[in-house]
């Protein structure tokens, strides 16, 4: 199969960047294409421009979305960045009359939604918090959402969850399912999921609580992270915690922040 060109690149970077505000500079060329080679050749497509004409037809079976899951997919993990969960211990509202809930706005496999839930779960049984709370999980991903929905994880993205925790909340894989863990019904209840695009409006699925949007701004540049960043917070209360990756530096946004630690913020009343 013939190379990457820059054309050819560059119609695919635009077309990502116009439709779901994905962002890639020409030195992601290389990852672009080792993404995408694998994938035009199982289906029998001569080469890049093939695909791009695929995924630019209105018909095209659902493969501009299989095009985002390969070029949007990303290391995730039970516990990721755990300082994040201890400050969100410390700083969740005691129990109240009204619902709590939490929004993992870019949930990916359910990793991040899941280890919110064992956590409330937990809060719950010891009073902290009361038992009417809620987890919406939403990705722009179709496949990642139905695998999150699934609930079944290879035993080593959940290293960082305590083994108590693991035998409270999930179930071990025996035989031919050794080595994978599958999340207790009773917990998957308490999670829903649904897709979403965060580059456009977002309806009224809120308010929340908190808000993890971690680990995918990454993807946009600077006048879409800005754009998603506000749009996003819209569904925060005031008070609201807001979380980002502590890699990702400074919010670019209009809604006024207080910084909490590094990625967490709190929504001030405007």
């Amino acid at each position: 199969m013939a190379a990457l060109d820059d054309t050819t690149y560059r119609a695919i970077a635009d077309l990502m960047h116009g439709a779901v505000g994905l962002s890639f500079a020409d030195s992601k060329k290389a990852l672009i294409a080792s993404r995408l080679a694998t994938r035009i050749q199982r289906l029998g497509l001569e080469g890049f421009e093939d695909y791009l004409a695929l995924i630019e037809r209105p018909d095209d079976g659902g493969e501009f979305q299989v095009a985002v899951d390969l070029l949007t997919t990303n290391e995730t993990y039970f516990f990721r960045e755990p300082a994040h969960f201890e400050l969100l211990a410390r700083e969740l509202p005691q129990p109240a009359k009204r619902p709590l809930a939490l929004w993992s706005a870019a949930s990916s496999f359910g990793d991040e939604a899941y280890t919110l839930a064992m956590l409330l779960t937990e809060w719950q049984a010891q009073g902290r918090i009361g038992p009417d709370w809620q987890i919406l999980g939403t990705d722009i991903s179709d496949r990642v959402l139905r695998s999150a929905i699934e609930a079944v994880y290879p035993a080593e993205r959940l290293r960082h969850v305590e083994p108590e925790r693991l035998r409270r909340h999930c179930l071990r894989g025996e035989g031919a399912s050794e080595g994978l863990v599958q999340i207790r019904p009773a917990l998957r209840e308490r999670v829903r999921f649904g897709q979403l695009n965060l580059t456009r409006p977002i309806e009224d699925i809120g308010p929340f609580d908190a808000v993890f949007l971690r680990n995918v701004l990454i993807y946009f540049d600077a006048e879409t992270k800005r754009s998603v960043v506000d749009r996003v917070l819209t569904q925060l209360r005031p008070g609201g915690l807001f979380f980002i990756g502590t890699a990702e530096g400074r919010v670019p946004c209009n809604t006024p922040l207080q910084v909490l630690a590094p990625g967490v913020f709190r929504k001030l009343v405007a």
